[in-house]
This record gives C-alpha cells, structure tokens and sequence, in this order.
C-alpha cells in the first residue's frame, strides 16, 4: 500500500510538474531571478526599438518633403507603410510560435536596422518607398509581449504587459526629441544613421539575453508545419471561448479615438493653433502620463480586480472621453481629458492582449499577439478616409459623438452578455 501510495504521489507531482511547465514554458525551468531579467531586458528591446520608431515618424515628413513629395504622396507613403505592418503583424506572430521569441526579436531587429539602412540611402522618391518595405516585419513591442508572455504565468501577465507602457512613453519622449534635434542640428539623415546603429545593437541584446526558447517545449512541435500565413488558423483562434467578443471590442472600442488621432496633426494646427513645437511639447505629455498610467496604476488595478471588470471601466471611461471631446473648445480642454483617454486607452490594450493570449493555448500566443498588434496599423490605413471625411464634414466634435456612442453601446454589451473566457493555461 506504502508503495502504491508513493507512486500515486510521485505520478501527482510529475502532472503537477507538468502542468507547471505548460503554464510558464521554459521559464518554468528557469529560476525566478532569471525571469525577472530577461522580461527586463524585454523591456529595454522594446523601449529601444519604440524610440527609433517614433524618431523616424517624426523625421519621415521632412525628409519627404525635401525629396519632393507631396501631402498626397505622403499618404501613400503612410498607408503602404500601415498595410505592410496590418499584413506583417500576424505573419510575424506565427513566426514566433513556430521559431521563439529570440528569432521573432531578431528577426524584428534585423528588418528595422535594413529600414534605417534604406531611409539613410533614400535620396529619390522611389527609393523612399522602397525603404518602407522592411517594415513588414518590424513589430519589437509584440515581440517584447511574447517574451513576457511566455515568461509570466497568468495571474502575472496584465501587470508585465502594463509595464511596457513605460516603454512606450520612454519612447514617445526620446525619439521625438531626439529625431528633432539630430535633423535640426545636423541633417535630416542623421536619425536614419542613429536608427541603423540602435537596430543593430538592439540585434546583439536579443542574441546575448533572451533565451533561445521561452514556450513550452511540449507545445514546440505543434506548430512546427504549419504555414506562416493561414486564414483557416485566423479562424480557429477566433473559436476558443470569449476571442471573438473580446476582439471585437477591442477592435471597436479604440477605433474613434485612433481616428482622431490620425488627424491630430491637422486638427492640432487647425482647430488648436498650436505650432509646431507646441505639438511637440504635447506629445511629450502624452508620453509622460503613458508612462504614469500603463507603469503604476494598470498593474496595481489588474492585482486587485477580475480583468472583466478592468475592460467594462476602459469602455466606460472611453464613453465619458467621447462626451469630453465633443465638447471641448481649447487645447487646455483636451490637456485635461488626456489623463481619462490615457488609462482608458492602456487599460483596454493591456486588459484585451492578456485575455486574448490566456483564452488560447500557449503555442499561439505570438499569432494572438500578432492579430492584436495588426489592430493599430489597421486603424491606420482606413484612418484618414475615414478620419478625414468626418472633420471635414461635421467637424471635431464628430470623433467625441461617435465615440461616446460607440462605447455606450460597448459597455451595454459587456454587462448584459456572459463572456466565457477560458484561460487555457491555468488549467
């Protein structure tokens, strides 16, 4: 019976082993302290390829325009650049699935540092276009998140991931005001040779620190065969309980202020008045509550609350901003309905990402992530069709109404529907 006993308890503990391993991947084989590190060193990739994003977006107007090209050519250029990422963003995910996070973020590294290498080339048109190319794999934020992800069990996530928005500040900060200074004081391609050199670097991080697998061995084989880009594996994501309505909201919640945002540069000269360097100073202060909000209240508020509760107040919250703004009248106005906007906007991105990746199993975490990061480039390439029709037609207020509407209807839908959300790696 002793022996009996002895092995029913030793064949407990290998299936709780098991069961642990699936959960956290290799890290659950990784001592705590080196968790720790390699989600840190997640960190500084993802703070690090944020901040040469937003230099070159900045930089990307002028540099345009001193080759000749025209606001209608510039759109073209920011909608290819939005289609490619829209289309990379899933191929990407499943890459990392099948390859790890290691490869993804090299992968990711290595087409930024070619996109650097073109843009500083780009003394022609052609050759402008051209250098967007690179960008379809560029995606070191979802990357960053598979990392985390595979390194975090599920009660740990939406905190991890919260944090990231530290690097997105960090992002918006440096490389707005770095890609100004080097263009002003030097040459407009000199951001292009600061990229190249930061894509380069960022490449070594991720070869020296991140380990070469971060899931689970067990799920490594699944996906092994399966094509990089499938519809048929799109929908089966879309199946697991809860996916599709979390998406969906996800999707729908963010998409009138995603519009706003698209036309912000005219609205900020045109309705605003603001110069130049004013919207600089303001997108300074969208990085600094970016970090506030994603860096100390998401984790916090996720401890202490059920995530479905989290995402009904982002969309409740995102609802009172679509009244602020169809209301507002002056810059201070918006100033002030930035902090709600904020943590409404890194609630649902943060909340939405950790719930999607729990209610899938761990070997499509990356092809979740990836969906999820196609949702943004999506919003902007219909954005200034879209975007552009409603102020020029019905005007700032526009964005306001149809947000508040919009997320009214949101909300009533969460507290009416029961969302089953399977976390398919706590069980």
């Amino acid at each position: 019976v002793s022996t009996m006993n002895a092995k029913t308890s030793s064949a407990g503990e290998q299936e709780a082993s098991g069961m642990r391993n699936e959960t956290l991947g290799e890290s659950g084989c990784l001592g705590e302290a080196k968790r720790g590190r390699v989600i840190r060193v997640a960190y500084v990739i993802a703070a690090l390829d944020l901040t040469f994003l937003f230099m070159q977006m900045g930089v990307m107007p002028y540099l345009a325009k001193s080759l000749g090209l025209d606001s209608v050519g510039f759109g073209y250029l920011q909608t290819i650049f939005g289609v490619l990422q829209l289309v990379g963003g899933y191929i990407f995910g499943r890459f990392a699935d099948q390859f790890g996070a290691r490869a993804a973020l090299i992968l990711s590294c290595a087409s930024g540092s070619l996109l650097f290498l073109l843009m500083s080339l780009s003394t022609s048109i052609p050759l402008l276009f051209l250098s967007r190319l690179p960008g379809v794999f560029m995606h070191g934020v979802p990357g960053a998140q598979k990392v985390i992800t595979d390194m975090t069990t599920p009660s740990q996530r939406a905190g991890a991931l919260g944090k990231l928005g530290l690097c997105f500040g960090v992002g918006i900060i440096a490389g707005s005001a770095v890609g100004g200074v080097l263009s002003t004081k030097f040459s407009v391609y000199v951001p292009a040779y600061v990229g190249l050199a930061g894509s380069l670097l960022n490449t070594l991080i991720a070869v020296a620190w991140i380990p070469s697998q971060t899931k689970p061995k067990s799920d490594h084989h699944m996906t092994e065969h399966s094509d990089l880009f499938s519809i048929r594996e799109i929908l089966r994501l879309m199946k697991f309980p809860g996916v599709m309505e979390v998406f969906v909201v996800k999707v729908f919640a963010g998409l009138p202020i995603g519009l706003f945002m698209i036309m912000f540069s005219i609205i900020s000269m045109d309705f605003f008045g603001l110069e130049a360097v004013e919207s600089g100073y303001l997108m300074s202060y969208f990085g600094v509550l970016q970090m506030v909000v994603q860096g100390l209240l998401v984790g916090k508020l996720a401890n202490h609350c059920t995530e479905m509760t989290l995402l009904r107040l982002s969309v409740f919250v995102f609802a009172g901003v679509g009244l602020g703004m169809a209301l507002m009248r002056t810059v201070w106005h918006y100033c002030i309905i930035a902090v709600p906007l904020v943590f409404a906007f890194s609630m649902l991105a943060t909340i939405t990402d950790s719930i999607l990746t729990k209610a899938v199993p761990s070997s499509d975490t990356g092809a979740m992530l990836g969906i999820c990061a196609s949702v943004q480039p999506l919003t902007r390439t219909v954005g200034p069709t879209i975007g552009g029709v409603l102020y020029k037609q019905f005007g700032v207020s526009s964005f306001g109404y149809l947000q508040l509407m919009v997320n009214l209807g949101l909300f009533v839908y969460l507290l009416k529907s029961k969302i089953p959300l399977g976390e398919m790696k706590s069980q």
